[in-house]
């Protein structure tokens, strides 16, 4: 690990200097994941917070902010990139049906890498970038400095690495900035998608890790999954909550279903005020981590 990121990785302390409105805390409310926002994507208001400037890993969170730098690069959505193998040895969950040397649009890395959380996707997005992966990577810090999320570091741009870690409270800033893209609400909400490859010529297709984008019952306008098991599951989201468009974060829940339920939750607490139950593995896992973290579980 160079002395740059060491520093970086020292200097993410448990607890970060933005503190939330105690009014919005709603620590009465059980909940799975570990660190939560939910925010007015419209003036960024925060309607309620749990362990929110809890730094912590973020796995495939992070693919929102490599769709973020690509999409203001301005670099052509059209042009067809060749399939690079990965730089170095990957960490684990780097399987990939898709085919070195092969070629694909630039656009449909980009809506499979945020729907589908397509690690090589991800990954050749950065590896075309003028300057390639490791200077992809400090444009995305850069980004993250301009829009105040100061507790946050990238190290890669798949997630994949265990380094990624951010606070729910400044992924809230990256929801608001992301929401404001059209492209990447599109892009992120897309249920099914066939991508053409060429070179040699075949297709693959994709689902998106977010079986909320298929629900009648969820208006989800930007989405993204993630999951290490340093990291649980996570999710990033933009809805409707009690007649406001809401951008929802949800760090380091147990089970595949439970940011989904945090998600159902929420969104019953901030439109009646009710509360719902929390299997016991959650809970556990939940109190566990914020013991590790020499915190107590509300």
């Amino acid at each position: 690990m160079s002395s740059l990121k060491l520093a970086l990785c020292t200097s993410l302390i448990v607890l970060a200097a933005q503190t939330i409105a105690p009014a919005a805390v709603a620590q009465d409310l059980a909940l799975a994941s570990v660190g939560v926002i939910a925010v007015d994507v419209q003036d960024s208001e925060v309607l309620l917070a749990q362990n929110a400037d809890l730094v912590l890993p973020i796995a495939s969170l992070t693919k929102m902010m490599t769709a973020l730098v690509v999409l203001e690069s301005g670099e052509d959505l059209e042009a067809w990139l060749e399939i690079e193998d990965w730089q170095e040895k990957t960490a684990k969950n780097a399987y990939s049906r898709i085919r070195v040397t092969s070629e694909a649009r630039r656009k449909d890395l980009l809506r499979i890498a945020l729907m589908s959380s397509e690690n090589r996707a991800s990954y050749n997005l950065a590896a075309h970038h003028p300057g390639g992966v490791e200077a992809f990577v400090s444009a995305m810090n850069a980004k993250a400095t301009d829009l105040g999320m100061n507790h946050t570091l990238f190290a890669d741009p798949t997630g994949l690495d265990v380094e990624n870690r951010s606070s729910a409270a400044d992924l809230a800033r990256l929801i608001v900035a992301t929401h404001e893209h059209e492209l990447l609400r599109e892009y992120s909400t897309t249920r099914q998608f066939t991508v053409k490859f060429r070179a040699p010529r075949y297709r693959l297709s994709y689902g998106n890790t977010n079986p909320l984008t298929g629900s009648s019952r969820w208006d989800v306008a930007l989405t993204k999954t993630g999951y290490l098991t340093e990291a649980g599951r996570c999710l990033m989201m933009v809805t409707e909550m009690a007649g406001r468009r809401v951008g929802l974060v949800l760090l380091n829940s147990l089970g595949t279903r439970s940011p989904l339920g945090d998600a159902g939750r929420i969104r019953r607490y901030l439109e009646t005020g009710t509360h719902g139950n929390v299997a016991n593995a959650a809970r556990v896992h939940r109190a566990s981590v914020l013991q590790q973290l020499g915190l107590e579980a509300n």
